[in-house]
């Protein structure tokens, strides 16, 4: 198995997705192919002990800014890390694919280099959120805004699939994301999808509303991608706010420092579980191959958690089971 990870994806690069390489390259099988500047890739990992049977580099010399305009960018950045990462899939020379950089770019670059799983309509992007029981995957976050009533059925079918096989979730539960929990809430969009994802077969449990999201009461969410877009951001903000509201709360004074140090195991496990670099990246479902988005300020412990995600992706087949599932449908 072989992982092509963008070296000058995201705004730490290269020096996270080197050192998240080389952490990932202790624990995973797969042999990890680094996109980029040859001669700098190669300056920085002399400075690193690395296992260098496990590391390769692929020369890249042209980058992918989220200031380029992505379906422009993948055809004239033919040798930018990204599009030549790309390419190393589609010409099956690697398997799965990592990269922090212009979710746009990924989207188009894998659309026109990787292609659609046979069936889909529309890929999705998918992402963890955390809950009070754990973690929910929520589709689709910002692939397709036009989106339509097949596309939620199917984000539907791709999202309990690949939560039950890459995190052993044995009848993962399915909501579809409104404005209220009974069956006659929800736009024209949720209204027309409810009765299809319903007699899809799927373990669907109806309507939920975004506040209900963190309570853990759905192991998968499925919504059109600017709505979900929205609401992960809106939960990302709120994190940050919370995370800072406790901190000014506990350094007031010197009472409160001395409460912060009693619980700071407690506060610690609250930390990590708003970390985004705990969950890895946000997989793109939908697809022929594994292709993983991580965050755009992603460090070394993100990488390489990425990582880790791409290769449990590549062994538990779950392409090859969505594409099971979904191949009496047109691909338009």
């Amino acid at each position: 198995m072989k992982i092509v990870l963008d070296g000058y994806g995201g705004d730490n690069s290269p020096y996270a997705m080197i050192d998240g390489a080389i952490l990932a390259s202790n624990k995973i099988e797969s042999k990890i192919i680094i996109t980029g500047n040859e001669d700098e890739l190669k300056r920085e990992l002399k400075k690193r002990n690395y296992n260098g049977d496990k590391i390769e580099i692929a020369d890249a010399k042209e980058v992918i800014t989220n200031y380029d305009k992505p379906t422009k960018a993948v055809v004239e950045k033919p040798n930018s890390s990204l599009v030549v990462g790309l390419k190393l899939i589609k010409d099956e020379q690697a398997d799965a694919f990592v990269s922090c950089g212009s979710t746009g770019a990924i989207l188009a670059g894998s659309i026109r280099f990787v292609g659609r799983a046979k069936g889909v309509n529309r890929p999705a992007l998918a992402t963890f959120v955390p809950t009070k029981t754990g973690v929910c995957l929520v589709l689709d976050v910002g692939a397709t805004t036009a989106t339509k009533p097949l596309n939620l059925l199917q984000y539907a079918q791709m999202g309990e699939i690949y939560i039950k096989k890459c995190y052993n979730i044995e009848n993962p539960r399915v909501a579809l994301l409104s404005n209220g929990t009974e069956e006659t809430k929800g736009s024209d969009l949720v209204k027309e999808a409810y009765p299809q994802i319903k007699d899809s077969g799927v373990n669907f449990i109806g309507n939920i509303e975004a506040r209900q999201v963190p309570f853990g009461v759905a192991d998968v969410v499925v919504c059109d991608g600017f709505s979900g877009n929205v609401m992960i951001k809106a939960m990302e903000g709120f994190g940050v706010l919370f995370k800072d509201a406790l901190k000014e709360m506990f350094y007031k004074s010197a009472l409160t420092k001395i409460s912060a140090l009693l619980v700071k195991k407690e506060l610690d496990g609250l930390k990590k579980t708003f970390d985004y670099s705990e969950y890895g990246g946000a997989p793109l479902l939908g697809l022929k191959k594994p292709i993983i988005k991580a965050h755009g300020s992603s460090n070394a412990k993100s990488v390489y958690h990425a990582l880790i995600q791409a290769e449990n992706f590549i062994k538990t087949r779950v392409i090859e089971e969505m594409s099971n599932i979904l191949s009496d449908f047109g691909e338009e």
